[in-house]
């Protein structure tokens, strides 16, 4: 079975820039590279995976790309461009010319004004990705999960994947606006949804499997086999675990599950909508 890592980082630690990573995730405050990762993913029996950004520059893409040059087990990148400037259709087709790059993120979640999303000018930068075979990766708080059904029904054709669920309150055990929400989103079916980023919300030092099992559970149900993906959240999960811990948690739940849904769930959907 291929297994694909649709969502990881790459950084060369920065105080300022990386600020965001809070005293208690201390242990994550260095450079995480490829030579890093590789072993980590043979170990694991991974194939390959999609680097995500994790800094708002257009640095941060040529970041990425470059790095995948040099490492054929980064299939694919999803890059950062300004979807709210007015030169945002040169920017696309200068990178639809970089065969890697799959796509975009905007750090939604860090936004002051919540409904962002739903501004014209970003409107405007969601319209175009579709003319150039881009997807858009959705990264929210739980909190603005009410604005996505809005965006994502505008833009039909447009592929979405919300990434770690929207975050739900997982350390806290809250689920039910959450369970609402992200079955309201999941009602339109450009939607995918990435199982990642779960142990950072949960109690970094005392997590079990079980935690994860109702809200992984709604989102099967909601997205089904046909619209989820494994993610790791590498290297930010290790605030909370290892990659080895991280990737049994999907594994021991989907033991279960038929072979043909076990593909889609750790493989098969990245490579679909990722186009890799």
């Amino acid at each position: 079975m291929i297994t694909i890592d649709s969502h990881q980082h790459f950084w060369k630690y920065d105080p300022v820039k990386h600020s965001w990573i809070g005293d208690e995730m201390a242990v994550i405050r260095k450079d995480f590279l490829p030579e890093d990762l590789a072993p980590v993913l043979q170990e694991n029996d991974v194939q390959g995976c999609v680097a995500v950004q994790a800094d708002q520059t257009a640095e941060e893409t040529d970041f990425l790309v470059a790095l995948s040059d040099q490492h054929d087990f980064i299939k694919g990148v999803v890059g950062w461009t300004d979807l709210q400037s007015p030169n945002i259709e040169e920017s696309l087709s200068t990178y639809s010319q970089v065969p890697v790059i799959k796509g975009f993120r905007h750090i939604l979640q860090g936004e002051q004004q919540r409904d962002r999303c739903l501004q014209p000018s970003f409107l405007k930068g969601i319209s175009l990705l579709d003319k150039y075979n881009f997807s858009y990766d959705i990264l929210i708080l739980q909190d603005q999960l009410r604005f996505i059904p809005e965006l994502v029904s505008r833009f039909p054709n447009q592929r979405f994947v919300i990434d770690h669920l929207a975050k739900p309150g997982i350390k806290a055990g809250e689920i039910s606006s959450w369970k609402k929400d992200i079955q309201l989103v999941a009602q339109h079916e450009n939607v995918y949804c990435k199982i990642s980023g779960m142990v950072t919300e949960a109690d970094l030092q005392n997590w079990k499997s079980e935690d994860f099992i109702p809200y992984i559970d709604v989102v099967l149900n909601a997205f089904s086999t046909k619209r989820v993906m494994y993610g790791s959240d590498w290297p930010v999960c290790l605030a909370g675990g290892n990659y080895t811990e991280v990737i049994h948690i999907v594994r021991s739940l989907f033991r279960s599950f038929t072979a043909n849904e076990q593909q889609l769930f750790f493989g098969k959907n990245a490579i679909d909508f990722y186009h890799l």
